[in-house]
């Protein structure tokens, strides 16, 4: 690839040698080709940047809930930078009371909302190791992180208080307080003294530390901020480690890139609130928001209710996953198709001409001015009208989607990459170029990013076009997974971080992700499936005799291809009056409902999550063998040569099962 605008190679590429593959080039985003400006003087961990935001922004609105009024939801009521910085300093001094010093962990467990953030600044000030807690992990994962990371308070939504007790007695080693965002019920007080466990309402905690004073320690950059657990392959979750300095550096990176387009956070932005913050995309972004100085506005927590959030908080920035952007775009197709024939035509028109005009270079803004004013501004009305940027990570965004979003929002769309151990972003388009539509853009100025040669898949990483494992150098990456050296030594070579992705150098420095390292699917709400493990427990179904799962990134769902076990299947035929050979009764539409029961009912016998669930099946006759390319020599599954076999059957089970 050669050097141009957005990238510049900084290291030359390396030949295979001593058992390790080719490795390309190492590229750099040309504004930091001389090296990465440093962050902010002064700002040396998370607490920093809050606390020098509150120092200069003290009467700006900082977080915003919705009212509710007769089980209704109303405006948004405010709490200033100096309000919130009052009440962390009071939950840190009930946090020391409680005897947990710098160095602690703290859980917070529950939805996005205004003490979640104050209790994540309370364990900025004093030193404590946030860790976020997630039941959607899987079954048990709330107990797991409590006694793996030696939590010894937790703040917790109050209805999901029940939900940590029922860890007790296993957590009773380290767990010694609880509080809850809400009440506490005199039930699980007696409850929580049986357990030896100390339980507060918000209320009575607000006020535990008055009268006593602590001073805040001092905070490195080189401190932990915060351990978030994370899914991703067999076994239990994986504590990332993460630094004040990682993400210092990854809001410094953004601003950067940001800044060299005039599009830079300010401390008039908006930012609505609803992505997990126990999941790094956000925790970053509220970080980011934090740091100008802007305003965050929570959602009331149902994903059905999230546009009339937006409506009402009238956001100027948007993050989202690809499944939620797919419906605010089906919701608007839909709007259009139903609007009559001249609506739909002016709509198209204007389509078509702002589409045009942007592909020529212009800024969606100046591309078709009167068609934004007469057909695009009641989109824009509908996403609250102040939208000015939307963010779209954790999964690949499709092309038509982010196509059609980059013409009627009137709002810059862009699409970014990274993980929780690259401490989230890493990769994000530019604005105003169409072109990179399909993928993540350069690598923000804040990481190296090379691609490594993966022999046994196919992908050169000196080929013409460059293709390979990605692998993300520099500070904004994690310290390790916390107590498993082990694992973390499987990642980190060199200095390097090997994502498990596979990454295409595009000709304008922009990387396209066109596929997965491992045997882990990664779906369009964004969260990864182990599908070896899932197949382990499809297997266990009686009536097939082998099955092959696969998820798109694309797609929210699962499907699968199974071998039916034939005298099995035959005998279901005979009972339920299905004529018909074995094949015949496989393409029977009766017999495809009877396995994929069988198959949801053993997913529910194991607790498997919903989007662990198989949607969609298609039963093959035939076993799956070692001469259509389906299996090794040793029986082990061929994965992309079944996807390129099963191809069409596998679009088809997609179209079918929406």
């Amino acid at each position: 690839m050669a050097q141009n605008m957005f990238v510049v190679q900084v290291e030359e590429p390396k030949g295979a040698g001593g058992g390790r593959p080719s490795v390309g080039p190492v590229y750099r985003n040309v504004l930091a080709k001389d090296g990465f400006r440093p962050p902010a003087v002064g700002v040396e961990s998370c607490w920093d940047m809050f606390r020098v935001s509150a120092e200069k922004y003290p009467d700006n609105k900082m977080l915003g809930q919705r009212e509710i009024v007769k089980g209704e939801a109303g405006n948004y009521v405010w709490l200033t930078y100096k309000q919130v910085y009052n009440i962390v300093l009071q939950i840190g001094a009930s946090i020391r009371v409680c005897g947990a010093n710098q160095g602690a962990r703290c859980g917070i467990f529950g939805p996005n909302c205004t003490k979640w953030v104050i209790s994540m600044q309370a364990c900025n000030a004093h030193g404590l190791y946030c860790v976020p807690l997630y039941d959607t992990l899987g079954s048990g994962a709330v107990e797991y992180i409590i006694c793996h990371a030696e939590i010894s308070i937790v703040f917790v939504e109050e209805t999901k208080v029940s939900e940590v007790m029922r860890t007790f007695p296993s957590v009773s080693k380290h767990l010694k307080t609880l509080v809850s965002f809400g009440k506490i019920t005199a039930e699980q007080k007696v409850m929580a003294n049986s357990f030896g466990l100390a339980i507060y309402s918000w209320d009575e905690f607000l006020v535990l530390g008055i009268g006593n004073e602590f001073e805040l320690p001092e905070k490195k950059k080189s401190d932990i901020c915060t351990i978030m657990y994370t899914s991703g392959t067999t076994g239990d979750p994986k504590g990332v480690m993460i630094t004040n300095e990682s993400i210092i550096c990854l809001i410094s990176g953004v601003n950067h890139h940001l800044g060299s387009i005039n599009a830079e956070f300010t401390e008039r932005d908006v930012y609505l609130s609803y992505l997990p913050l126990a999941h790094i995309f956000d925790r970053v972004m509220e970080e980011q928001i934090i740091s100008s100085g802007a305003s965050i506005g929570f959602w009331q927590g149902n994903i059905k209710l999230l546009m009339n959030d937006v409506k009402a908080l009238k956001p100027s920035i948007f993050c989202a996953v690809p499944r939620v952007l797919d419906k605010i775009y089906s919701g608007l197709v839909e709007k259009i198709t139903s609007g009559g024939f001249i609506k739909k035509s002016l709509f198209n028109i204007a389509y078509s001409y702002k589409l045009q005009n942007m592909n020529k270079g212009y800024k969606h803004v100046e591309a078709a001015p009167i068609f934004d004013k007469i057909v695009f501004s009641k989109v824009k009305e509908g996403l609250g009208g102040n939208m000015r940027l939307i963010l779209s990570g954790a999964a690949p965004l499709s092309t038509g989607v982010e196509t059609f979003l980059r013409v009627v929002t009137c709002a810059d769309v862009l699409q970014g990459y990274g993980l929780t151990e690259t401490c989230g972003g890493s990769f994000v388009q530019q604005l105003h170029e169409v072109a990179m539509i399909g993928t993540v853009g350069p690598p923000l100025p804040s990481v190296d990013v090379c691609l490594e040669s993966v022999p046994d898949m196919e992908y050169d990483a000196l080929a013409s076009i460059p293709r390979g494992e990605i692998c993300i150098r520099g500070r904004t990456l994690f310290s390790g997974y916390y107590k498993r050296k082990d694992l973390t030594k499987e990642v980190m070579i060199d200095g390097w971080f090997h994502t498990g992705d596979i990454g295409e150098w595009q000709p304008d420095g922009s990387m396209k992700i066109i596929d997965r390292k491992k045997n882990i699917f990664k779906l369009s709400q964004g969260e990864y499936v182990s599908v070896e493990n899932l197949e382990n427990i499809y297997s266990l179904v009686s009536g097939i005799d082998a099955i092959c799962i696969y998820g798109n990134s694309y797609e929210s769902f699962l499907v699968a291809i199974a071998n039916p076990n034939k005298e099995s299947l035959e005998l279901w035929a005979r009972e339920n009056g299905v004529a018909g050979d074995f094949k015949t009764i496989c393409n029977n539409p009766q017999a495809i409902v009877y396995i994929l029961g069988e198959l949801t009912k053993i997913a529910k016998e194991n607790k498997l999550k919903g989007f662990e669930i198989i949607k969609a099946v298609h039963l093959d006759p035939v076993p799956f063998d070692m001469e259509r390319g389906l299996l090794t020599p040793t029986f082990k599954k061929k994965r992309a040569q079944f996807l390129k076999y099963y191809q069409n059957v596998i679009d088809d089970m997609y179209k079918g099962a929406k």
